[in-house]
């Protein structure tokens, strides 16, 4: 059990203090509740944004829609998305993580329930736009919750499992709807149907995240609320993070306001302010990082939502003669042969081989895989072969950029403006997918399936390039890491690594 000494002189060294405990606390329950709670935001994000592929094909044939009007059921959740991963990440560092966390969760249930009661084409796309909403703003959310609740060690890990429940949506999407289609209840009813159980993880979870507590780091460094965060962590993690820290006097003039701590003055002149959107781009540090995160992930998220919410079309291109079932299964197969792996091993490994090493190694393999599908032309007119090589690039999406374009943001920028920096990146990432659901079946047409597996070549490489402009967080800890853009009263420069290191005051 860590123990934070008492007599620590500001409340500079008592944010520095309770990082430190939280950085060295062992993985524990505490961590692992953490990681199911946000977690099942995900699960209900791959099953919501995955069944919509069928759902789209069967209300196409039922309300006999146009292509551009299939695109926009399909479509509609990932625009919402991005609008709610900006706007709803930026409240989490005015309001609170935790406030913002539940209501992400209310937004979806409220999507998911609307977009199965939908009496025609406008209202499905509205309901499914709400419900983008609420998954666009659970990302920024419970990826820096999970980072900052997690220790210095493990946080690549522990954030990757958050995401990695994404897998078991992938699983459990094809298999209900492959049930609903062979079971023959009828099309109207297996689409209403699909829809209204996304509504029911994102129900469980609702009481469960009210529960929990505001991030320490947040709570402290940010509120000024360094003995609440400490007393409120130690009830939470069950004394394995113990933090016995004074109330200092903001703590004690704030109280339950959220104004405190941004006024905070260190030794040295430090003064720590609240960064705002404007921050981010005029400072050249934090203008690199939101592009290296939001590009790449803009870049991935073209190649791979365009191309999995667009799987049907591509195996039919493949395979003409295969059925709504047949395309169920060939896609359930891939999930659970390539994509889950992918996922076990990245949560696995990724902390020693590094995050944004394995976003390199993720980008390089999608290339060398799209790359050849373009190439030769065997492997896209043989089932079995196409398959092949393209569940080797759904590996390397899971084992790659896929968990890592969601980690990396949760840990490179500064306290008060990660959800606003992880948000941003989120939700530029869903444009791409939204480009992406839009132009793949249209280069598909234009160009044939080899030609937009072209395409989908290019952007690889470039998000490989764009990494480059990231640094490796892994093992490092994120008061260190994001190297907060401190205002020095003297015009000195902020605190670097050493010295965060040895202002960090723990006791075992």
């Amino acid at each position: 059990m860590q123990a934070v000494r008492s007599d620590l002189r500001t409340p500079a060294d008592a944010n520095l203090a309770l990082a430190e405990a939280l950085d060295s606390a062992p993985v524990s329950r505490f961590h692992h509740r953490a990681v199911v709670i946000s977690g099942v935001g995900f699960f209900t994000d791959a099953y919501d944004l995955f069944v919509i592929g069928t759902v789209a094909s069967l209300v196409a044939t039922q309300w006999h829609l146009s292509t551009a009007q299939t695109s926009w059921v399909s479509g509609a959740a990932v625009l919402g998305a991005f609008f709610g991963a900006v706007v709803l990440g930026r409240l989490a560092d005015i309001v609170g993580r935790k406030k913002v966390y539940v209501l992400v969760a209310a937004i979806m249930i409220l999507g998911a329930l609307a977009s199965a009661a939908s009496p025609n084409f406008v209202f499905l796309v509205v309901a499914r736009f709400v419900l983008g909403l609420g998954i666009g703003g659970d990302y920024p959310v419970s990826a820096v919750l999970m980072s900052e609740y997690s220790n210095r060690a493990d946080r690549g890990r522990l954030v990757g499992m958050v995401f990695s429940m994404q897998a078991l949506g992938l699983i459990v999407g094809p298999l209900v709807a492959l049930g609903l289609v062979e079971s023959g209840v009828g099309n109207q009813v297996t689409w209403r149907l699909l829809l209204a159980l996304g509504a029911i993880p994102a129900a469980g979870v609702v009481l469960l995240r009210s529960r929990m507590p505001e991030s320490p780091r947040f709570q402290a460094a940010v509120l000024g609320q360094h003995a609440k965060a400490a007393s409120e962590l130690a009830q939470f993690s069950g004394g394995v993070v113990a933090a016995d820290i004074v109330a200092f006097p903001a703590d004690r003039a704030n109280g339950d306001r959220t104004q405190g701590a941004a006024a905070a003055t260190a030794p040295g002149g430090v003064v720590r302010a609240r960064l705002g959107l404007g921050d981010l781009v005029r400072n050249r540090r934090l203008l690199t990082l939101l592009v290296g995160t939001a590009g790449s992930w803009f870049l991935f998220d073209y190649a791979y939502y365009g191309n999995t919410l667009s799987l049907p079309a591509i195996l039919k291109g493949v395979d003409p003669g295969a059925g709504t079932a047949a395309k169920l299964v060939l896609s359930l197969a891939m999930f659970v042969v390539f994509a889950v792996p992918g996922y076990a091993l990245a949560v696995w490994r990724m902390d020693r081989i590094g995050h944004r090493r394995l976003q390199l190694l993720g980008f390089a393999a999608m290339a060398v895989a799209f790359c050849l599908l373009a190439a030769v032309p065997v492997l896209t007119s043989s089932i079995g072969a196409f398959v092949a090589v393209f569940g080797v690039s759904y590996f390397f999406v899971e084992f790659g950029p896929n968990t890592t374009t969601f980690v990396l943001p949760s840990e490179v920028f500064p306290v008060s403006a990660r959800t606003t920096g992880h948000g941003i990146a989120a939700g530029v990432g869903k444009l791409g997918a939204f480009l992406g659901v839009f132009l793949v079946p249209t280069l598909q047409s234009a160009f044939g399936l080899r030609g937009m597996l072209g395409i989908a070549t290019v952007f690889a490489v470039v998000g490989l390039l764009v990494t480059l402009t990231l640094p490796e967080a892994a093992g490092r800890g994120l008061e260190e890491l994001s190297a907060e853009p401190e205002k020095r009263a003297d015009g000195g420069s902020p605190p670097g690594r050493d010295q965060v290191r040895h202002r960090s005051l723990v006791a075992s």
